[in-house]
Parts: C-alpha cells; structure tokens; sequence
C-alpha cells in the first residue's frame, strides 16, 4: 500500500519563509475580523427592518 502512495511535492517553495517572517503593523484577532463585518451586516439589516417605509 505504501508502495503505490505518491511521495508530497516539496512544494512551500519560500512560503514558509513568507509566513514566519514578523511584519510591523497592527495584529487583529481573527474574531474580531470576522464579527465586525457580520456586525455591521446585522445592524443594517435591523436598520433597514426598523425604518424601511
């Protein structure tokens, strides 16, 4: 079975250098860039509900 199992193609050819690298910026939690944005979508849905003529 291992026999006929292809080897994985070296294949991060510098991307993991990429991602280690520490880059100067701010540093949000993936949370709170998530929830902002469905936040923002529920408050103009409850908006427009509220006030729509």
């Amino acid at each position: 079975m291992a026999d006929k199992a292809a080897p994985l193609p070296a294949s991060s050819g510098g991307l993991m250098r990429f991602f280690e690298d520490e880059t100067k910026g701010f540093k949000l939690d993936p949370r709170l860039v998530v929830s902002i944005p469905i936040g923002l979508i529920a408050v103009s849905w409850i908006i427009d509900t509220l006030f729509a003529p």
